[in-house]
């Protein structure tokens, strides 16, 4: 199947934006991995260590604005991702690696950014946190089991910290990683399979030049 002049125009975007995905997804794992070696993950602690962080440490206020930053704005990228690969789909193996780790993908990287939810310790996110925990609750059948493990089988305390700030750091963020490196080259296979594609269209659309017969 020729590709038309959208798919292909499509397909480049996607190669663009996979590039910055995997951009921001390292820039937030490389702040997050020195952040962590200031930051307290318990409920008296975090609140301070991230003041401390952004009052007292060399350049820490820049890594944690970067960090949030990079977090936040890799979501949008790959809900962009998402549109643009949705309409310049192809159907082929290498669309579909792209397309499902695609989507795995911003999954994980919302579950990042909501299990950092109350990494600061503040009233907003301990507020907003508790109404999402009655929802998850009610979830049938596994709720009320989702509700222990994250808040470790009571109330909020310095032992949902620890739960959430290892989900964050030593599960959803290796998922992250390694879903931003498949997404990757699934869009660079999409890339190739373009460049091979890209002459035998050419060669279609020329003008047929008629035959001379010359005797």
């Amino acid at each position: 199947m020729q590709s038309t002049r959208f798919d292909i125009i499509g397909r480049r975007v996607s190669t663009s934006l996979s590039v910055v995905i995997i951009t921001l997804t390292l820039i937030s794992a490389t702040t997050g991995i020195l952040l962590s070696f200031y930051y307290e993950p318990t409920a008296g602690g975090a609140y301070e260590s991230l003041k401390m962080i952004d009052r007292q440490v060399t350049y820490g206020w820049l890594f944690h604005k970067a960090h949030n930053i990079a977090g936040n704005a890799v979501i949008i990228v790959a809900l962009i991702q998402i549109v643009v690969m949705f309409l310049s789909r192809q159907f082929s193996k290498s669309w579909l690696t792209a397309w499902i780790s695609g989507i795995l993908f911003t999954l994980s990287a919302i579950a990042l950014d909501w299990t950092a939810m109350i990494s600061n310790w503040n009233q907003l996110g301990y507020w907003r946190f508790s109404i999402e925990l009655g929802t998850i609750e009610a979830i049938p059948f596994i709720g009320h089991q989702l509700r222990d493990i994250l808040t470790g089988g009571g109330a909020i305390s310095s032992v949902t910290i620890e739960h959430l700030y290892t989900i964050h750091s030593y599960i959803l963020s290796l998922a992250a990683i390694l879903l931003a490196v498949v997404h990757l080259g699934g869009v660079l296979w999409q890339e190739k399979e373009t460049h091979q594609e890209t002459p035998n269209s050419e060669l279609g659309n020329l003008p047929q030049q008629p035959i001379v017969n010359s005797q």
